[in-house]
């Protein structure tokens, strides 16, 4: 690996200055993306999911745990496996106690869901020292209807908003490569309005590994980092009641 070139003080404060300019317009194009983002309309889910969690079974408005929102981290882990995905372990390796804390702050649930029996998940988050929540979704159709499972037998093949042809023609068709099924990651993002549950984002592929402190995991959501919480809530319910639904 070839280390930087070594130049002066003052030849390296231009170029540092040249890309001090494309970080700023980097971070304001990143707060236009956030503040579209918090725009986006919602789907309200009428299937009853059933997980499974430590103290038995759990719905979907259990996991947020009587908080207004909730982000579920798909983890890869089929039914089949010991082990957890080794990419999926590590990021969880990074969600600390503190991080999560600062969700909560924010009225926010952070949980991972797996398709593997809970026993399974289990054994393995006990090995890893893990003590963030952690639900299987074995046998039900949460995976396939949030398209983080591949399996063709089941549901159509799609993921990251394309299809398997989609995909082949965009040359990304490895996502689909494998014995299925296939699991893939990604993150969900969910609003509760009583006990009325919103779909409200979902990203996928290298997307899903766009996250950072609680700030970034927050940008994710539709309530955002709720540092001017009144107004920005006002409109966007403002705008999403003007806004049609969309499929999940």
């Amino acid at each position: 690996m070839s280390l930087p070139q070594v130049v002066s003080r003052d030849e390296w404060l231009v170029v540092r200055k040249q890309l001090l300019v494309k970080e700023k317009e980097l971070t304001r194009r990143r707060d236009e993306l956030n503040a579209e983002r918090r725009m986006l309309p919602m789907v309200e889910i009428e299937k009853g999911y059933v997980f499974e969690g430590p103290d038995g079974e759990a719905s979907l408005l259990d996991l947020f745990e009587d908080r207004r929102q909730l982000m579920v981290g798909h983890f890869m882990f089929d039914p089949s496996w010991d082990e957890g995905c080794p990419s999926c372990s590590a990021g969880a390796d990074e969600l600390a106690d503190g991080l999560l804390e600062h969700l909560h702050i924010r009225d926010t649930t952070f949980a991972y869901v797996s398709r593997a029996p809970l026993e399974k998940i289990e054994t393995y988050k006990a090995r890893k020292g893990w003590t963030f929540p952690w639900y299987s979704s074995y046998g039900s159709d949460f995976n396939y209807d949030f398209h983080v499972t591949i399996d063709e037998s089941v549901a159509p093949a799609v993921y990251n908003y394309r299809t398997k042809a989609e995909h082949e023609r965009a040359g990304t068709g490895y996502y689909f490569e494998g014995e299925q099924p296939i699991e893939e990651p990604g993150t969900s993002c969910f609003l509760r309005d009583g006990d009325s549950i919103f779909h409200t984002y979902s990203t996928y592929g290298r997307g899903a590994e766009m996250m950072g402190g609680s700030y970034y995991f927050l940008d994710l959501t539709a309530l955002g980092r709720q540092e001017d919480w009144e107004e920005p809530r006002g409109r966007a319910a403002d705008a999403r009641a003007a806004s049609p639904d969309f499929s999940a």
